[in-house]
C-alpha cells in the first residue's frame, strides 16, 4: 500500500431539511475514518435545518472535524454543489444530499482504495431505500456501454483536483450524470467497489414521479448523452430507466 495522502471532504447541499438532515449529518459523523472537514451549503432555508445542524455541531467539534456552514439563496442543487466544492480543501471530495446517508465505513472504504492505488473517479454499491422501508441495491459497474444504471451519485468521490477544472452544470436534474460523462470521455483514473457504501431515500426530489416530469426527464438526459458525443441510439437508454422509474417509484 502506497503512503498516499487522503484528506477526505464531504459536502452536503440542504434547502427545508429538518425532518432528514440530522441522520445525515450523523452518518458523517460516524465515520470510522473521520471526515477532514464538512460543509454544509444552505439554500436559506425556512424551517429549522439551521437549528438541526447546530444540534449536532458539538459532536463535529469534539472529534476535530471542521463544519463549514454556509446559508444563503442559490440556483438549484448544483449550483449549490459547486460552491461546497470551491470550498473544499481536502484531497477527495465526496457529495451525500440532506435525504441521504452512509454506511459507517464508506469513507474508510473509499481511503483504502484510494492509498492502494491514487483515482480520479470512484463510486460504489448503493442501497435504495421506499417510503415503505422496501430496499434494492443498486449495483455500480464500470462498463464499455455508459449507463446511468451503473453509477450511484451518492457513493461518487471525485478528487479536488478533477474537481478544480470540471464544475457542475445548472442545466438539469441529470447534470451530475453530465459530469461523470465529461470525464469519461477525459479518460480518468475511475475505480469502482461493489460494496454498498451509502443509502438513497426514494421519496428524495429525483423520484417526484409523473407522466410529464418523465418525458421532461427522458429529454433531458438524452441532450446529455447527445452533447457529450454519444450517438442517438442513447435515447434507449433514458427510455428504460425514466419509465422504469415511474414504475417502481
Amino acid at each position: 500500500m502506497s503512503d498516499v495522502s487522503c484528506r477526505i471532504s464531504i459536502v452536503t447541499v440542504t434547502y427545508n431539511s429538518s425532518a432528514t438532515l440530522k441522520r445525515t449529518m450523523m452518518s458523517v459523523l460516524g465515520q470510522t475514518y473521520p471526515p477532514y472537514e464538512y460543509i454544509i451549503i444552505d439554500g436559506d432555508s425556512s424551517d429549522a435545518t439551521l437549528a438541526v445542524i447546530d444540534s449536532v455541531r458539538a459532536g463535529f467539534d469534539e472529534k476535530g472535524i471542521r463544519l463549514l456552514v454556509t446559508s444563503e439563496p442559490d440556483n438549484g442543487i448544483y449550483d449549490a454543489m459547486n460552491k461546497g466544492i470551491k470550498k473544499a480543501t481536502g484531497d477527495i471530495i465526496g457529495i451525500i444530499n440532506s435525504d441521504d446517508w452512509y454506511e459507517e465505513d464508506a469513507l474508510e472504504t473509499v481511503a483504502e482504495e484510494y492509498k492502494k492505488s491514487p483515482f480520479d473517479l470512484f463510486f460504489a454499491d448503493l442501497r435504495m431505500v421506499f417510503p415503505s422501508g422496501r430496499t434494492f441495491i443498486k449495483h455500480s459497474k464500470d462498463g464499455r456501454y455508459q449507463t446511468s444504471r451503473n453509477w450511484n451519485h451518492p457513493t461518487t468521490f471525485i478528487t479536488r483536483q478533477i474537481y478544480d477544472s470540471n464544475s457542475y452544470r445548472t442545466d438539469s436534474i441529470h447534470d451530475d450524470y453530465d459530469l461523470i460523462l465529461r470525464l469519461k470521455k477525459q479518460g480518468v483514473r475511475t475505480r469502482v467497489v461493489n460494496k454498498v457504501l451509502a443509502n438513497f431515500a426514494m421519496s428524495g426530489v429525483s423520484h417526484k414521479r409523473q407522466i410529464a416530469k418523465t418525458i421532461k426527464s427522458i429529454k433531458e438526459k438524452y441532450k446529455i448523452y447527445r452533447q457529450n458525443g454519444y450517438s442517438r441510439l442513447y435515447i434507449i437508454e433514458p427510455l428504460v430507466q425514466e419509465f422504469g422509474k415511474l414504475i417502481i417509484g
